[in-house]
């Protein structure tokens, strides 16, 4: 799909690229941080463009370069010499440049400090955002999401020492504990993945049958399940009660995926929870995602007795514009006004 959407006019500060594994979007920021247009393009790593002669580039660089100019080199033209600010997995190993990891905890600054630089053929300097390495007996790894973060946190009214829990619901569902602009600790959870193989790949999927909507019912089904006084069993027992609920006529065909998923983002919320120290005060919790797989995880955290949360949207635009301030490559006309429509 390609898209180009224009919100506001004024001169242009800075280019902004959200740049995963799918796709690939484009922000162009007035001097105010505010986005004036916004594109789409297909360009995730894994999908960039051919050459004109439909054959695959000659180096995988020239393949990146390509994809640039499809979705904002009209604006390099347009605003020499404008800063490209790009976060995501296009600093991976796999992608344009790797940009190495930094150790949590890290804050804005950190990252403002921690830029990798690739520059075009052509000319423009892309400078890409830093991953964050939590170490432990079990590490874990972010690219992308620590400038979602960061956009959140910009975007919170609450003081600045004031603990954040951040979810972003997804294929890889992340959860961090932020606070005063610095990523102190976060969690990851394959669960939208594992929905998606479970329900396209094993046997589960054999039995279930489209939904012309969304079934709450059998997803708070799942949800109590999660948290029954069977909990004990674990996860791999209780997803096996998705087909016999179903051979035994007690769970219909359409309902299956929304208790599944219950099932799979109850216990994600419930070993969430389990982090939580017993008697310490709940921290403002904030999700940021698709509407709709928000809505859910709001319910699970209802179900958990965890706080109503905070829907956040336009954090990656938010927080590229962040780190574009921290690392001085643009100058705001109006701090107080450095946001994104």
């Amino acid at each position: 799909m390609t898209s180009n959407t224009a919100l506001s006019n004024g001169a242009a500060a800075l280019i902004g690229l959200d740049w995963g594994t799918s796709s690939l979007r484009a922000f162009r920021f007035d001097a105010a941080g505010t986005v004036q247009e916004m594109r789409q393009r297909p360009w995730g790593i894994m999908n960039l463009p051919v050459a004109a002669n439909g054959q695959a580039h000659a180096t995988q660089g020239a393949a990146f370069e390509h994809a640039f100019d499809d979705v904002c080199g009209d604006w390099v033209r347009a605003h020499p010499g404008i800063p490209v600010l790009a976060c995501g997995m296009v600093g991976s190993a796999q992608g344009w440049r790797e940009a190495r990891y930094l150790e949590s905890p890290a804050s804005l600054d950190h990252l403002a400090r921690g830029l990798t630089v690739v520059a075009h053929s052509a000319g423009p300097r892309v400078h890409i955002v830093p991953g964050l390495l939590q170490r432990g007996d079990l590490p874990n790894v972010m690219r992308g999401e620590e400038t979602q973060v960061l956009g959140v946190m910009a975007a919170s009214a609450l003081p600045g020492d004031a603990p954040v829990l951040i979810g972003l619901p997804g294929t890889h569902s992340k959860w961090v504990l932020a606070r005063r602009r610095s990523i102190e600790q976060f969690h990851t959870f394959m669960t939208g993945e594992v929905f998606a193989a479970l329900r396209g790949h094993t046997i589960l999927g054999r039995t279930m049958q489209p939904a012309e909507a969304p079934d709450d019912a059998a997803f708070a089904r799942g949800l109590q399940v999660a948290r029954s006084a069977e909990a004990s069993l674990g996860l791999l027992s209780h997803i096996f009660s998705t087909r016999t609920l179903g051979l035994t006529g007690a769970l219909s065909g359409t309902a299956q995926a929304d208790y599944l998923s219950g099932l799979l983002i109850g216990h994600e919320v419930a070993a969430l929870a389990a982090q939580q120290a017993p008697g310490a005060a709940h921290a403002h919790v904030v999700l940021c995602g698709e509407p709709d797989l928000c809505r859910r995880y709001a319910l699970a955290l209802a179900a958990y007795g965890l706080p109503a949360p905070e829907m956040a949207d336009n954090a990656t635009a938010r927080g590229l514009w962040q780190i574009a301030t921290a690392a001085a490559l643009v100058t705001p006309t109006d701090t107080q006004a450095a946001r994104c429509a």
